[in-house]
């Protein structure tokens, strides 16, 4: 069966990882469902040379932010997750305190209370201990928190391998495989 996933897209550094998610979502199979904020439409412009409609075309379904009504606000939404990528503190911050202000937040509250899978890419360097409290109390309540750390254990060569590394990474926790996403199987291999 096909996954319906949701994609939420906040402000933080680390557009290149959402667009890859994006991508390797679209190439697996998954329906779509894209959330983003003002913050992430700058950073997008900032980072890269997507354009937002380039972006929003990546997706199955685009939602406006502001409206607070659209299905992924309600838990009779069915969908096997929720992914933040990347995901600011501003927005760690609302999600942990249940402020949904807006849908991108409203869905997230929705994908804890409903007991879905939330995987928040927390994008910040480094925390602070509010940061480090809020991620801590969110993955008590089921969130993954999965900062974009990268490896080298592939032998990356290019920074389009580290991000793809990530995005490998972020999607194998809704157990979606990908093409360039490496696993380690042990030093024996490794000669």
């Amino acid at each position: 069966m096909r996954k319906r996933m949701i994609v939420g897209v906040s402000g933080a550094s680390g557009m290149p990882i959402a667009l890859e998610v994006l991508r390797r979502l679209r190439k697996a199979g998954a329906e779509t469902h894209l959330i983003y904020t003002r913050g992430a439409l700058m950073t997008l412009s900032q980072e890269t040379k997507v354009t937002e409609q380039e972006f929003c075309a990546l997706a199955d379904v685009v939602y406006d932010n502001e409206n607070i009504g659209a299905a992924p606000a309600s838990g009779t939404f069915p969908a096997d997750g929720m992914i933040v990528v990347p995901c600011s503190m501003k927005t760690a911050a609302g999600i942990h305190c249940g402020y949904s202000e807006n849908l991108l937040l409203r869905a997230a509250d929705v994908t804890l209370k409903e007991r879905r899978k939330l995987v928040l890419v927390a994008r910040e360097c480094p925390f602070s201990t509010i940061h480090l409290r809020n991620l801590y109390e969110l993955s008590q309540m089921g969130a993954v928190i999965l900062p974009p750390m990268l490896t080298y254990y592939q032998n990356p060569v290019s920074v389009e391998e580290l991000t793809g590394q990530i995005a490998g990474k972020i999607l194998d926790q809704f157990e979606i495989s990908c093409d360039g996403y490496f696993r380690w199987s042990g030093m024996e291999t490794l000669k």
